[in-house]
């Protein structure tokens, strides 16, 4: 029977960040600020992870303020009914060069839809503290208009305003629960 870890996301180090097209010729990035979760897994089989992830919709940051309150508005991602963002995951798949596939069940806007994001480990160290620490980095593609983010205008040359792919980047630093092992 595997021995599983229980490890904490480090928010302070933690980052999940996106970019869209706006008007189909720059590219518009932000990212999340509030983010927790939690990873359990055996060390030796990275494909024993379990990984539950909360976003807090309202800590959406463009750096453009009057953005960052459309894009919490009803138009996008509605964040006073739909306060948070989850994840949790089904299984993870190991991929060709050391990748993962860490298939799961996203909700946005209280709507749940399949992901897949494809992961790589970057690595556990004892950090100077004297708590053990992991790091991963994970990217996917996926369309707003299937978790009910709607709001297309068209722009005169046939365009829309903000495309429907967003790109979705994580770099993510967990901390090992002291005492937090499970047979």
């Amino acid at each position: 029977m595997p021995s599983l870890t229980t490890w904490q996301l480090d928010p302070a180090h933690t980052q999940v960040g996106f970019a869209v097209k706006h008007l189909m010729i720059s590219t518009v990035k932000g990212r999340f600020a509030q983010v927790t979760g939690t990873v359990r897994m055996d060390e030796r089989d990275p494909t024993t992870a379990q990984v539950e992830a909360a976003i807090a919709v309202a800590s959406i940051t463009t750096g453009n303020p009057e953005r960052d309150v459309h894009l919490r508005s009803a138009d996008f991602f509605d964040a006073e009914r739909y306060p948070t963002i989850a994840f949790h995951s089904r299984r993870v798949e190991a991929g060709p060069d050391g990748e993962l596939r860490l298939i799961g069940d996203l909700t946005i806007r209280d709507v749940t839809r399949e992901i897949v994001l494809t992961v790589s480990l970057e690595g556990v160290i004892q950090d100077p503290w004297g708590s053990r620490r992991g790091g991963f980095s994970a990217s996917l593609r996926l369309r707003r208009s299937e978790f009910g983010m709607t709001f297309m205008p068209v722009v005169e040359t046939g365009g829309v305003v903000v495309a429907d792919e967003v790109r979705i980047s994580i770099e993510a630093e967990v901390v090992q629960e002291q005492g937090k092992v499970a047979a």
